[in-house]
């Protein structure tokens, strides 16, 4: 009876330190996106003040329509980053994937941030300025899919569903952020103010914060199994085991089905963790996939 009573704590702490890993692994995911979306939208919410310095010829409208169309291209890019991220996370690892992307999206923001404008350098500041946006662009394509797939992979038991819409959640609260940093900004600048130098403290901003988010991520345990990785279609099985013996949870053993998808689809789309996780549920994906309990 004692030891049954001495078991129990053991238990809860385990089951505690788990849940408390996972959460950790959900925040650095997504912090990412997080930062991201916010780095995309700073563009689309300060282009008003800063149109003029990269296009000064024509009126205010043509301006800003230049700026939109520069905005625009990095859409564009976001299929051939969900490709391409897609690939890497299979063939290197979710976590290098994630890295990677949020390493292009401060790249981005920061070559926004301390860009020349047109005054200084001519032409070449919408040219650099259309470089800066494609590398947005790439990243946003990649980051969205793979940070949903990781969500997916470390959730736990019957919360994959649930795991995974944080993706969502961090996509709008990106968005709100570049909006709170704007009203803030023109509360305390004035239009001139703004025009001149303001416009570039949210590129700032966002290069710092994707700097916080990539030592988040460094710290998150890979989910894709070495074999996997490196095997000819990089397979999209989540070696549960190599996961727990890293955090020093329970143990299971994974066996793929050769028919499922690879991860490249659920990377590239990031619609399918939600709805695959929804429809057929963790119990139906364990037993379709061989997922057992040793």
């Amino acid at each position: 009876m004692s030891a049954l009573a001495d078991s129990i704590p053991i238990v809860a702490m385990t089951e505690a330190a788990d849940r408390r890993r996972r959460i950790i692994a959900i925040v650095g995911a997504s912090s990412g996106n997080l930062v991201e979306w916010y780095d995309f939208y700073a563009y689309a919410f300060t282009s008003i003040y800063f149109a003029s310095a990269f296009f000064p010829s024509g009126d205010a409208t043509s301006q800003l329509l230049a700026t939109a169309g520069i905005f625009a291209v990095g859409f564009f890019m976001r299929p051939l980053g969900g490709w391409l991220f897609g690939w890497i996370a299979d063939t290197h690892g979710r976590r290098t994937s994630m890295i990677i992307s949020v390493l292009m999206m401060c790249a981005g923001s920061l070559m926004i941030a301390i860009m020349p404008t047109y005054v200084t350098i001519g032409a070449w500041a919408p040219v650099l300025l259309l470089i800066a946006r494609l590398t947005q662009g790439l990243s946003v394509g990649g980051e969205y899919g793979t940070a949903a797939t990781y969500m997916s992979e470390v959730a736990s038991k019957g919360n994959r569903g649930f795991y995974s819409s944080f993706q969502y959640v961090t996509l709008i609260g990106g968005q709100l952020l570049a909006l709170l940093v704007l009203a803030v900004l023109q509360m305390l600048l004035t239009t001139e103010e703004l025009k001149a130098w303001g416009w570039r403290i949210p590129f700032v901003i966002g290069a710092m914060a994707a700097i916080v988010a990539m030592y988040l991520r460094r710290s998150l345990a890979e989910t894709a199994s070495e074999e996997a990785m490196h095997s000819k279609e990089a397979a999209s099985s989540l070696r549960v085991s190599e996961w727990n013996r890293i955090n020093g949870s329970g143990s299971f053993r994974f066996g793929r089905d050769p028919s499922k998808p690879p991860a490249f689809s659920t990377t590239a789309t990031g619609a399918y963790p939600l709805s695959y996780g929804d429809r057929f549920g963790p119990k139906r994906d364990a037993r379709e996939n061989g997922l057992t309990r040793t």
